[in-house]
């Protein structure tokens, strides 16, 4: 018998459709063809783009895309002979996205998306036509960007009861508030700077009011539990009413205001919230800048993971775009959501009033007398126990802030009181209420 086994004959290169030529999908071509040879090396088989598809073919891309062939039509990509895996890159939870996923997974081929709201929505239909030709379904993109967050809860933390899962799931958000939390900015002023940027879109509803945060919660959720897909099951409340009084207190009472995403799932159920959130200055979620995002999970043997990187971009969303295709070119794929459909389970909507902690809440009131015993009233008379009480002289809107934070108690009592005082005459705007996280 030779000591040495006999040299296998090389694989054929994998043959990749990008489907919507934008920022992310020229991110791709450029990643594929600066790496090449690194990425072959890596994958055990050359990694080929063979054709492209895009609403406008004529657009200027800043990349020359002449050496690709070009369809028109998205689903020549899918019928083609010459196409092993389509990278769908179109975005909406519906529409041409969704139908191109349909008729990927159905003809047998390989898809990787970054379409966090399609997966959000869709996800276990299409899990379950994946597995049905036992074919790869693959999204590290749609969540957290470049971070490999959802490899690592997948396969690294498979073994791990997770405890909860949460994290700063939202770029723009959280560089409008460290913008905010820096400079002084108000909440307008610092949406423009980031609209400028190009971190928020001219319409920035669904990043500023939890929406897109939400997508990515409830696909981390379902990893990390083992639960069918609810994106109904999510709350979301975003950031357009925190102003910078907000940012001061919180700085006062040593934390930090930050947009999170938490998923926990206990004997009551399963909770899932995207809100701003008053976390511990010396947490380290509350040291992350910018446009940055991070992922936190709690395993019972492997203890409180940390991923922090860039959550979106070009180069990011390439990098995990690439990294899924790099494992459909090992044949290391496995169920979509780390367990097949079928062995999810429906785990019931925890009671989102029960949530035991403590609030900060802020009103503006005129200043009048009788104001403060108006919210001591309504406290009182929804079952909150105040544990401070701030009133700051500085006019805002016309009115005065005022600042207080509860003892431990039910949101719903929180909620409660709030609603009194949001009808009264002498609040004015919406009263602000923010969980004060115990991390």
């Amino acid at each position: 018998m030779s000591p040495h086994p006999a040299p296998t004959a090389p694989r054929p290169p994998l043959r990749v459709a990008l489907a919507g030529i934008g920022v992310v999908g020229g991110g791709v071509v450029r990643l594929l063809e600066a790496n090449r040879d690194l990425i072959a090396r890596r994958a055990g088989r050359a990694i080929e783009i063979v054709a492209l598809s895009a609403r406008d073919r004529h657009k200027d891309r800043g990349i020359d895309l002449s050496a690709y062939r070009w369809e028109d039509d998205m689903a020549a990509l899918v019928a083609a002979d010459d196409v092993d895996v389509v990278v769908e890159m179109i975005g909406g939870a519906d529409g041409p996205a969704l139908t191109l996923a349909r008729q990927t997974l159905g003809a047998g081929k390989a898809l990787v998306t970054a379409n966090k709201a399609m997966i959000a929505h869709h996800g276990l239909d299409l899990a379950r036509l994946a597995e049905s030709t036992d074919t790869p379904l693959k999204y590290e993109a749609a969540v957290a960007g470049g971070i490999p967050v959802i490899k690592a809860i997948r396969e690294g933390a498979s073994a791990n009861e997770i405890a909860r899962v949460y994290g700063i799931l939202n770029g723009t958000c959280n560089y409008i508030l460290t913008l905010m939390e820096r400079e002084g900015a108000g909440f307008a002023e610092a949406l423009a700077a980031a609209q400028a940027e190009g971190y928020a879109e001219a319409d920035p509803t669904f990043d500023v009011d939890g929406i897109d945060a939400a997508h990515k919660l409830s696909i981390l959720a379902s990893l990390c539990f083992g639960t069918k897909l609810d994106i109904g099951a999510v709350t979301a409340n975003g950031i357009r009413n925190i102003i910078a009084a907000d940012i001061r207190e919180a700085e006062a009472l040593g934390h930090r205001v930050r947009l999170i995403g938490m998923a926990e799932r206990d004997e009551a159920g399963l909770s899932q919230h995207v809100q701003p959130c008053l976390v511990p200055a010396d947490h380290p979620l509350a040291y992350v800048p910018g446009a940055l995002n991070a992922v936190v999970a709690e395993g019972n043997f492997v203890g409180r993971l940390f991923f922090e990187g860039a959550g979106a971009g070009a180069g990011p969303t390439a990098s995990a775009i690439v990294a899924d295709i790099i494992d459909i070119a090992r044949d290391e794929y496995g169920p979509a959501f780390a367990m097949p459909v079928d062995a999810l389970d429906q785990a019931p909507v925890a009671d989102a009033g029960a949530r035991v902690g403590k609030h900060y809440v802020r009103l503006i009131v005129e200043d009048r007398i009788g104001v403060l015993a108006e919210i001591a009233t309504a406290m009182r008379d929804a079952d909150v126990s105040i544990e401070s009480f701030i009133q700051r002289g500085n006019g805002t809107e016309g009115g005065v802030v005022i600042a207080l934070v509860t003892h431990e108690g039910p949101a719903r009592a929180i909620h409660a009181a709030l609603a009194i005082l949001a009808a009264s005459d002498h609040v004015i705007g919406t009263p602000m209420h923010m969980p004060i996280l115990a991390l």
